[in-house]
This record gives C-alpha cells, sequence and structure tokens, in this order.
C-alpha cells in the first residue's frame, strides 16, 4: 500500500476526467481502494425505496468516490494545484506544498 497525501478536510480539484477542473473538500479516504470522496464532485443518482429513514422515497443525489491519480492539493496560498512533500521536522512528519514550500 502506498503513502496517501491527500487526507480528509483538503481542498483539491480534479485535474482529470469528466469533472475536470471542478474543486472541493476531501470528505473521505478509501485508502484500500485509492479513491477520495470530494464534496460536489462525481454526483450519482441514487433510487431508493420508502421506507421508515425516508418516507417519500425517490431519487437520491450523492458523491461517488473518485480515483486519487485524478485529484490534486490545492495549494493555500497561491490558490494553484501543488504536488505534496514529506519531510522531517524535529520528531515529526509534516506534509508541505512543492510550490510555495508551505507546511500543510
Amino acid at each position: 500500500m502506498i503513502k496517501l497525501k491527500i487526507k480528509s478536510g483538503d481542498i483539491v480539484r480534479v485535474i482529470a476526467g469528466d469533472h475536470k477542473g471542478a474543486e472541493g473538500k476531501v470528505l473521505k479516504v478509501d485508502r484500500e481502494k485509492n479513491k477520495a470522496v470530494v464534496e460536489g464532485v462525481n454526483m450519482v443518482s441514487k433510487h431508493t425505496k420508502p421506507s421508515a429513514k425516508s418516507p417519500q422515497g425517490g431519487i437520491v443525489k450523492k458523491e461517488a468516490p473518485i480515483q486519487i491519480s485524478n485529484i490534486s492539493l490545492i495549494d493555500p496560498k497561491t490558490k494553484e494545484t501543488t504536488r505534496v512533500g514529506i519531510r522531517v521536522e524535529g520528531d515529526k512528519k509534516v506534509r508541505f506544498s512543492k510550490k510555495s514550500n508551505q507546511v500543510l
């Protein structure tokens, strides 16, 4: 398993696929499948039957996972996509932006 450099709560931009250019916050990361769920990106329609939880039923829109290789982190300083590096500062490993060299 590879070390993923994108975590929940990061702001990312989609760089490939049908939703190229869309931005959003990472809600969940699945390390086993190398996929992430991004808020407002890759929306799918799910048909639901009426139940006690949703008595109306109908069509529900929800986010589907997107491949990690298709998203890139947005640098908080420059507001552009950037690669992420890992370095040791003291006793801790920290993530940093390769464009601005700023700790994330």
